[in-house]
């Protein structure tokens, strides 16, 4: 009777170890899976990211290209100016 329970206590121990296994690998297959996917994930968005950089680059240079050139202009010291700012001081304020 001894050497029946132990038979049935090393395949009782076999079946336990298998079933382990099988969960083991079915963790690590999704685990495997989930890590496969976050990597593509992340190359996707390095790739997005570099597209927006070129495409940030492209703007500021077309920008740059349709910037109109900027003209200092001199305030006025004509004779006209001169005499409109001689009579505003003439006027009293209220």
């Amino acid at each position: 009777m001894n050497e029946l329970s132990v038979g049935a206590l090393n395949i009782l121990s076999l079946a336990v170890s298998l079933v382990m296994l099988i969960i083991g690998l079915i963790v690590w297959f999704f685990v495997n899976r989930a890590s496969n996917r976050t990597h593509e994930q992340i190359e996707l968005l390095e790739e997005m990211l570099d597209q927006q950089k070129r495409q940030t680059a492209l703007l500021r240079r077309l920008c740059e290209a349709n910037e109109p050139d900027v003209v200092k202009e001199e305030p006025e010291t004509s004779k006209e100016a001169v005499e409109e700012d001689d009579f505003i001081r003439l006027v009293a304020e209220r």
